[in-house]
């Protein structure tokens, strides 16, 4: 079944794209899905040339074309944003909180010296790319749709400097649990040789630079049992940074913190549980958050995109390992769990103005 989707603005083209009918989907196993990249319909490519943004559309998903000399490939200039739709038990469409997202590419891209698409273009885009892939949205509380918006410079340049092109591209995938066994607690190690990021570097923007470099020691940690690693700060090696791909949070005699901006990435749904801790009436720190404070905390969790909150069972640092509430899930992080994700799916009221209806 088939309908014309024609895209609201003046960044995008009309195409036929398939109904909402989620028939279509039968037979996928979305208790059991996991989190990896499902290739959907449809994807939504925008460019820009020497400042210029030209029309962008709707084109089915698949490979893009590069030269090999393009900015991105030779020299890193790439970012990417997350953030995800949900469907609602009702059958309505949410996106959590869009606008963060935009803002942030722009900051970031800023710092790259990229050219970015601007606020109502970038929600206009992703708006458009889930409205056609809408029949790849699981069911309520079954999972998200995944929408990865790219910014990339794909001009070709051969000397250091900025790319004469820049492309944008949104694509999407569903997607279950980030981590396996649902909100199940995790297991983490800390770091204490290789770091994130450094101040004055780019740890603070969601640059593709980030992500690479924590590769290393995240697979020798998962080789050891571990989910994921701790970063610690780059100067004195002892104060929470982050995990590879989220933020961190301690609570300890029912105060929570987590360590402050810098050279950690301001993550939407850090920013979100802050002000849903501070509504709830707990008292809230961004602060330096020192390796001995997280082994002596009460409770740790993690917040992203990917992650929502996710409880963390022990962390293990030098010789040491700690267990939080004896490996189960401890009662802020699943208050505060619980208060996001009704939210996100419509299950409670949205006070904060955090929720885009499609």
């Amino acid at each position: 079944m088939l309908k014309r989707l024609r895209s609201q603005g003046t960044h995008a083209s009309a195409v036929t794209v398939p109904s909402a009918d989620t028939e279509t989907l039968a037979g996928i196993d979305w208790d059991n899905f996991g989190f990896s990249i499902h290739p959907t319909d449809y994807m939504y490519i925008m460019k820009c040339e020497r400042g210029q943004w030209q029309q962008g559309e709707l084109k089915p998903y698949g490979n893009l074309e590069l030269s090999p000399s393009a900015g991105v490939l030779n020299y890193g200039q790439g970012l990417f944003e997350g953030l995800k739709a949900y469907r609602t038990f009702d059958g309505r469409i949410f996106l959590f909180r869009p606008k963060e997202n935009a803002v942030r590419m722009l900051e970031g891209a800023a710092r790259m010296s990229m050219d970015a698409p601007s606020e109502e273009m970038f929600l206009s885009a992703v708006r458009k790319t889930v409205l056609a892939n809408q029949r790849w949205i699981p069911p309520s509380g079954k999972g998200s749709l995944y929408v990865r918006p790219l910014l990339i410079g794909s001009g070709a340049v051969l000397g250091l400097a900025p790319a004469p092109e820049y492309s944008f591209v949104v694509y999407v995938s569903p997607v279950g649990n980030y981590f396996k066994g649902g909100l199940a607690p995790i297991d983490l190690k800390v770091e204490t040789h290789h770091h994130r990021a450094a101040p004055g570097g780019t740890g603070g923007v969601k640059t593709i630079g980030n992500y690479a470099s924590v590769l290393k020691a995240q697979l020798e940690a998962k080789s050891k049992g571990y989910s994921d690693v701790i970063y610690l700060d780059a100067v004195n090696n002892h104060y929470v940074e982050e995990v590879s791909s989220c933020n961190i949070f301690i609570v300890k005699d029912g105060e929570i913190s987590t360590p402050e901006l810098g050279s950690i990435l301001p993550g939407v749904t850090r920013k979100s549980i802050l002000e849903l801790a501070r509504d709830q009436g707990y008292k809230v720190k961004e602060r330096p958050v020192s390796a001995d404070e997280l082994m002596d905390a009460d409770e740790v969790f993690c917040t992203g995109t990917a992650v929502v909150v996710n409880p963390v069972g022990s962390i293990t640092y030098k010789e040491r390992r700690t267990r939080y509430n004896n490996g189960g899930l401890g009662k802020v992080t699943k208050e505060l769990y619980k208060a996001l994700t009704e939210i996100q799916m419509g299950l409670s009221t949205d006070k904060f103005g955090w929720i885009e209806e499609l």
